[in-house]
């Protein structure tokens, strides 16, 4: 089954509250909280996704799916821990060592929370796979990460499919997210390859019908 994770990257200002009611109207499975510290990524939205994150909490029972693009993961754990997100995902590549990595994996799975290894485009899969038994998710950016409303790269879909076969080989348990680009056009060859998240938010908020578009997204 698939399960698809409202990005609310580029909700109009002005407009949160309608919004998110009408996300959880239209049965969106996660919240997507795209959090950026202007240093791991161009683009800063850590203290409006921190405040997204608090607002939500109180208004909904969704779960929040956050994204970590930021160079200090230890304190953004603590930061965001504080909304009680159902999974916090930080990236491989904001990491100085493997043993950085499994102490960040440590940290959030003993505060109670599922925890994902985000990759960027460039990195290759395989950097990742011993991690893969510790860990609930893995995020492939199917677009650089950083900003709404890119084109997915297409070479992404095969980096799915390379970890489905790894992930099914080996008998391990874990969810893959495909976060970047997808919209109804793109959404089947990422499904097909073996994501069973799909991250969407400029294709859904767009959208004049939120719950029609999750529906023929999550098919």
């Amino acid at each position: 089954m698939v399960e698809i994770s409202t990005s609310i990257l580029s909700i109009k200002k002005g407009e949160e509250a309608e919004t998110f009611f009408a996300l959880e109207k239209a049965k969106t499975d996660y919240f997507h909280i795209d959090v950026m510290d202007g240093k791991f990524v161009e683009k800063d939205t850590y203290k409006k996704m921190l405040e997204y994150s608090s607002y939500i909490k109180r208004i909904s029972n969704l779960p929040l799916d956050v994204h970590l693009m930021v160079e200090n993961i230890d304190e953004s754990i603590e930061d965001f821990l504080s909304v009680e997100p159902n999974i916090i995902t930080f990236h491989y590549e904001a990491c100085k060592d493997k043993e950085e990595v499994m102490k960040y994996i440590k940290k959030i799975k003993d505060n109670h929370c599922k925890v994902g290894i985000s990759v960027k485009p460039e990195t290759n899969i395989e950097e990742i796979y011993e991690f893969l038994p510790y860990i609930h998710m893995v995020l492939v950016m199917t677009v650089e990460p950083g900003k709404g409303g890119q084109t997915l790269l297409t070479d992404m879909v095969d980096k799915i499919a390379k970890l489905k076969k790894y992930v099914d080989d080996n008998n391990i348990e874990i969810d893959i997210e495909a976060d970047g680009g997808i919209n109804l056009k793109t959404a089947e060859a990422v499904k097909q390859a073996g994501a069973n998240i799909l991250v969407s938010g400029t294709a859904i908020l767009i959208a004049k019908d939120y719950k029609t578009i999750i529906d023929e997204l999550r098919k």
